[in-house]
């Protein structure tokens, strides 16, 4: 009895390292078999996509902007999640970091930029905070992200259904009141919902998308040089999104003219 419950144990143990195998766990280099297709797909390797250079990426800011909308293509169609997340990118990383762009996001617990991207340790530096405001301390991180550590993209993402702009459109229309510093949080917001109450279509949308604009068009035009000079160049690009909850699907409706 004992060898039979042995050998079913080491069938279990089979059974969970190929579910894990299929799903494209940590084995870099080799090469594993798609769930339910004869297509084979290769393992995740160690390393992210964006070499270092003297500790900064090479990525040209449109080659960054690239890599994210190929993750979220990915994303769309359940592809196996490819990032590099295992040990040995976690010991690459641990000493120094090379990320390819600096993120500006919501707190929300729907918006994880790494899954919605397909991105691994250390290639994003994100900024997060509800309504994916930008004050004092997420300027200065993303200038830390841009001089000190050479991201050639700034990425600000707003997403469906907001619950900050939510409650700032709820602050102009019914003057509602929020307890605490949430009030205070929401201060940021107004501004974009009292331009986008003149267009036509969902306020809530609107403002969404408004907000987004408002915090780019500060990152183009009247941010400190550190910001603006590789914009000038052509080094940093800053790129407005909005995600879509109920697709998954990410909108870079606001990418600068070339």
């Amino acid at each position: 009895m004992q060898r039979l419950c042995g050998c079913n144990h080491l069938a279990r143990v089979r059974n969970v390292l190929t579910r894990r195998a299929i799903l494209g766990g940590a084995l870099g280099g080799t090469v594993v078999a798609a769930a339910g297709t004869g297509a084979a797909v290769a393992a995740p390797s160690a390393s992210g996509p964006a070499t270092a250079q003297g500790g900064r990426t090479t990525l040209t800011p449109d080659e960054a902007l690239e890599l994210l909308k190929q993750g979220n293509r990915d994303f769309l169609i359940d592809r196996p999640l490819r990032a590099a997340v295992g040990r040995e990118r976690r010991l690459e990383v641990a000493r120094s970091q090379a990320p390819f762009a600096a993120y500006v996001t919501c707190s929300d617990s729907r918006v994880s930029p790494e899954l919605l991207f397909g991105r691994g340790l250390g290639e994003l530096f994100i900024v997060r905070n509800a309504g994916n405001t930008v004050d004092a301390v997420a300027l200065g991180s993303i200038e830390y992200a841009v001089a000190e550590l050479g991201v050639p993209l700034v990425m600000v993402m707003g997403h469906e259904r907001c619950g900050a702009v939510a409650a700032a459109t709820a602050v102009v229309r019914e003057n509602a009141r929020f307890p605490g510093s949430i009030g205070r949080m929401l201060e940021p917001i107004i501004p974009a919902v009292l331009r986008a109450q003149s267009q036509p279509g969902d306020l809530l949308e609107n403002a969404i998308r408004e907000n987004v604009r408002r915090i780019v068009e500060q990152l183009r035009t009247a941010a400190d040089p550190l910001i603006l000079e590789p914009q000038r160049t052509g080094r940093l690009k800053v790129v407005g999104a909005y995600y879509h909850l109920d697709t998954g699907s990410v909108d870079f409706f606001d990418e600068p003219r070339e």
